[in-house]
């Protein structure tokens, strides 16, 4: 841990996609695992599916991460008074960084991590199962960066920006 203020809560996390059944469901995931206690980690969408993508389940699946209980909500479920004050907001499909959001209980940072929707891969399983580990992967990177951030230590201009930062070499990767 690295300041007091680490120690004393989880930070709060809301992953939103529009659909809310592969990237921002995967990601939750991802924090909820590899976070170790630091994080609460929770995702939505504007327009939420009825079910959970089966390749981002299958891809959680193969890298032993657990994905009991992990379903499509809308963000409406963060946004009432029972909701969980938010830390930080981030919108992981191009749609979502044009929607306006809600206000968030609390003041959330927000960034934007566009990532490439793997459910518009095309071609057989084995290529839509490619696509859903790339996501994973990328996300995986990504997550695992933003983890290591000493997130109590930074004020939150600087903060925003090192966010900020790590949104466009997602992008700058995905575009590779």
């Amino acid at each position: 841990m690295n300041s007091e203020m680490e120690k004393a809560k989880p930070f709060n996390v809301l992953f939103l996609c529009t659909g809310n059944s592969a990237r921002s469901i995967m990601a939750e995931a991802i924090l909820s695992w590899h976070g170790q206690g630091r994080f609460n980690a929770f995702s939505a969408g504007s327009d939420p599916a009825h079910e959970v993508n089966p390749y981002a389940l299958a891809a959680l699946h193969n890298a032993g991460i657990p994905a009991d209980g992990l379903h499509a909500k809308s963000w409406n479920e963060f946004t009432g008074p029972d909701a969980p004050e938010l830390d930080f907001v981030f919108t992981l499909c191009d749609s979502m960084a044009g929607e306006i959001c809600p206000q968030w209980p609390g003041r959330p940072m927000t960034s934007h991590w566009g990532i490439p929707d793997p459910a518009v891969a095309t071609g057989g399983e084995v290529m839509k199962h490619l696509a859903f580990a790339d996501t994973f992967r990328m996300l995986s990177n990504q997550i695992g960066v933003f983890c290591a951030l000493p997130l109590g230590g930074f004020d939150r201009h600087p903060l925003q920006t090192r966010l900020d930062t790590l949104g466009g070499i997602i992008g700058k990767s995905a575009a590779a």
